[in-house]
This record gives C-alpha cells, structure tokens and sequence, in this order.
C-alpha cells in the first residue's frame, strides 16, 4: 500500500490507510470505470499552513493547520474543521476523502473536503481561540467560498467560530457571503435542525436498519461512546422510541445501568460538567469494558479507529451505527461481518449533518428558510431513499452496507470524472 504523498506512509489500521483498503475492496463492483480509481486514492490540493498568533501573555505561539479538498468532481468541497491535538495531515486526508464518499451517497452536489489545526483548545483563552480561528481562515482563504470550499464544525468547533470565520472570509473578500460556512448560528444564517442532524441521521437508518433485523427498539438496548452533538443526539431520539440507553463512554468516564439512563437527567449533567463522568444515575466502569457491554445497538460517536480487531470479537450488539468518522477498522470490520453483526457504516449513517448543511447552504443563497419540521421531512427523506439504494446495492451484490456505500458513492464521482475528462 502505498501513499500518493512520500511523507504520508499510511499503515492498514491508520485513517488513510483503511480509506485506500476500502476503496481498493470496491474496484470489482466499479465496471469500466475502475480505470479512473487512482483518482479516488489522491487528494486533489492539500494546504498546509502555519498559524502565529499572540497570546493573551503578549508570547507568539505557531500552530499548524490544514485544509485538504479530496475531489471536487461533483461540486464545491464540502466538510468540517476539527481543532484537536492529535490532528494529522494523514487524518485529514481520510476525512476528506469520507466526505467525498459520503456527500456522494446521499447525492449532495458536493464534492470531498476536511480541515482541522492541531491544537487542545481548552489551553486557549476565548480571544486566543477567536484569533487562531480568524488566522487560520485567512491562511486557507485562497482555497474556500460559497462555491468553492464550504468549511463546517466538527471536533471541538462549534456555531461561534463558524460564525468568525465566515465574517473573516467576508471582511477579507469584501462581500456578505454567508454561505462560506455552514453549521453558523442561526441569525446569521444557520439553518434550523443542524445541531442535531447528524445525530438524527443515526437515529434514521438505525431505525431502518432495526426493521431489516426484525429488531423492536422498544426495550432495545444501546450503548453510546462520545457523548457530544452525534451521540446525545443519537441517544435521546432511540430513548424516544422506547429503547434503553445503558452504557455511555466519553473522554471524562464510562458509565453503565442495565435499566437505562434517564435522558434528560444525563443532558443536564453533560452539559453542567462537560461529560458522563460522574453522572449520579448510573454506576462507573472501566473503560475498556465498555466494549463488553450487554447490548443491542451500539453507537461509536467518538473518534476514529476505536473498533479495533481485539474488541470487534467482544462486541455484542447485533447492529452497529457508526456516527464517528471512520471508528472501525477493516479488520474488525471483516470479524462483525464474520459475526453476523450488521454495521452501517459512517458514510451513510452520519451523513445527516452535512445534508442539514446542504439546506443551510441553499438557504442561504435564496434567502428563504425553512422549518424545523420542513428540515427533519427532508432529511428523513434523503436518508431513507439514500441506504434503500444502498441496501440495494448489497443485496444485489452479496456484499457489506460499507462495501455497497462505496461502490454508489465511487460510481458517482467516477461518472463525474470521466464525463468532464481531463483538462487540458
């Protein structure tokens, strides 16, 4: 396996390496558009940047960022910024090319785009956070617009510096382009729904997928990891439908009761306290017995690579929803397979977010908006017409939904690709 970039050299478990795996597992279902895969195994631009900003203490301190635009075959790049202190060009690259499959499965007019700048940003006052975010939009200002680039929140970002940098993309290109970024805070033209719509998107083809299982999610049992936007979401829409969310992990702790957490009761601790951690309503547990945990649904919604091998065999839900970017590995995704243990994968089950961004986005150049309920129609919509082509595809095929994804989602851009061909 090699890199189209010498100083990345991925290795199977690594993010770009499992993204080249799955894109090289799809190859026989592509026909003859096969002869354009390279194309899916090299970014189109990857920016680098560096980011000096001065500190509250009046010090100068450098951060690195980055801003990758996969393909741009189908449209404007589109995908999330993430300030986290692991962040890597490498993870990066892999976002970028998940949002390129993803936007493609659910057939946004999108092409694949990701940024991120490693940084911890607790360590950061408001104003450091304000000023690296403004630096870092201006650095990757060549390369993002309305039309071009389209960044939205992701890891540790949020409507607020969203909203900064759409107003440091405007004050630098003189315009009112609100449409820069989605994910923005609702008066200043974010859309309605966009908070919970990744985690909406979860609920959805898990439900879907339940009744493909003959799964009745009263009573069903669901265990979370992460805790934020995705998973909260995600958890308090199966507790709706009656199912019991037992176990829930996050950088703060790991928590258990097998009759299941009183939704609202965990909200509010989460959000006075910053994680599960010490949630009075369930009993502490050790972290990696997380993955041993007595359920029906599980939900990584954290980070990637969190279902390795080693835990794919102690898993013991029968469907997995993966609301995390890439949490599973190709290995461990070979063992659930194995195991009878249905997984929908991240490119399709957590594309609810960037279609909300897709509304915030048309919204905003005709300067009409819709309801909440007119955007929870809609994305349902999508969602549901989205995996039954899937699902499809797998039946059809007598392959996994991950599989499936791809091969829709390839099939598109290299349609895309070859019908523009090459220039010049």
């Amino acid at each position: 396996m090699t890199s189209p970039l010498s100083y990345v050299q991925p290795t199977a478990d690594s993010p770009w390496g499992t993204y080249l795996m799955q894109v090289d597992r799809v190859a026989p279902y592509l026909g003859h558009l096969s002869r354009w895969i390279d194309t899916l195994k090299r970014p189109k631009r990857t920016l680098i940047v560096d980011i000096p900003i001065e500190l509250d203490n009046g010090e100068v301190a450098h951060f690195e960022g980055y801003r990758v635009q996969h393909n741009l075959s189908r449209g404007p790049g589109k995908g999330g910024v993430r300030y986290h202190p692991d962040v890597t060009l490498e993870e990066v690259m892999a976002l970028s090319a998940w949002m390129s499959i993803k936007n493609a499965a659910v057939n946004l007019p999108y092409g694949g785009a990701k940024g991120g700048i490693r940084v911890d940003p607790k360590k950061l006052s408001n104003k450091e956070l304000e000023r690296m975010t403004r630096r870092y939009t201006s650095e990757i200002g060549m390369i993002i617009g309305p039309q071009q680039d389209i960044p939205a929140p992701d890891v540790n970002t949020n409507p607020q510096i969203m909203a900064w940098m759409m107003d440091t993309y405007c004050m630098n290109t003189g315009s009112n382009a609100t449409g820069v970024v989605t994910g923005k805070p609702v008066h200043l033209g974010g859309s309605l729904g966009r908070v919970k719509a990744t985690g909406r998107g979860v609920f959805v083809t898990g439900r879907e997928a339940a009744r493909r299982l003959n799964m009745n999610l009263e009573g069903a049992r669901v265990a979370v990891q992460g805790f934020g936007n995705v998973g909260s979401a995600a958890a308090e829409l199966f507790a709706q439908a009656g199912a019991k969310i037992v176990a829930a992990q996050d950088h703060t702790g790991t928590i258990y009761n097998s009759k299941g957490f009183d939704i609202a009761d965990i909200t509010a601790h989460v959000k006075a306290t910053g994680g599960v951690g010490g949630f009075k309503g369930a009993e502490p547990m050790d972290g990696e017995a997380f993955w041993d945990v007595a359920c029906d649904i599980l939900i990584p919604a954290a980070l990637e690579g969190q279902i390795t091998a080693e835990r794919a065999n102690r898993i013991q839900a029968k469907l997995v929803l993966e609301g995390a970017n890439g949490p599973t590995v190709p290995s461990a995704d070979d063992i659930l397979a194995e195991r009878g243990v249905l997984v929908v994968p991240d490119v399709i089950c957590n594309a609810g977010g960037v279609t909300v961004s897709y509304f915030e986005w048309v919204q905003d150049f005709s300067s009409f908006f819709w309801t909440e309920d007119e955007i929870n129609v809609r994305l349902d919509k999508i969602m549901i017409g989205a995996l039954k082509k899937i699902w499809d595809t797998a039946d059809r095929h007598q392959i996994t939904l991950r599989t499936a994804t791809f091969a829709v989602a390839c099939e598109r851009i290299l349609k895309a690709r070859e019908e523009r061909g090459l220039y010049p």
